[in-house]
């Protein structure tokens, strides 16, 4: 298992980012997470994940980012054979089913609507924890 688990988290909401951090930091983790602000800046990185530059151990992905789509992303992602592995959660605001279905068509292992609360928001970063060492177990 990683000493320090590598997350991409492609969230443009700051908010966000602060909550999904100290939702990660409850948890018993190590983690090192990469915030690109918007889909080319996600894009960047996935493509040095590709070249060896980085490696990443989860992508956390918003469907309504700025420049290129979450599923844009995800597309990108899920046609690149060295990120095969990497689990990629879809976490969002959006509930609508178009968005479900084209997130679970294109190869998200999870979609999962940005929580309301706290109680919820720990529970993702649960999620996120035990996906992160089940992965790393294999």
């Amino acid at each position: 298992m990683p000493s320090t688990f590598k997350i991409l988290l492609a969230e443009d909401n700051p908010g966000d980012v602060r909550l999904f951090r100290e939702a990660l930091s409850s948890r018993d983790l190590t983690f090192d997470l990469t915030v690109a602000d918007d889909g080319q800046k996600a894009l960047v990185i996935v493509k040095q994940a590709c070249e060896g530059v980085t490696t990443l151990d989860l992508i956390v992905l918003d469907v309504n980012l700025p420049r290129h789509k979450g599923d844009e992303v995800l597309r990108q992602i899920r046609a690149e054979p060295a990120l095969s592995d990497v689990p990629v959660i879809v976490l969002t605001s959006s509930s609508a089913p178009a968005d479900r279905a084209a997130a679970t068509w294109l190869g998200a292992d999870l979609f999962i609507r940005k929580p309301s609360d706290l109680e919820e928001l720990l529970e993702v970063a649960k999620i996120v924890e035990d996906i992160l060492k089940r992965n790393a177990a294999v």
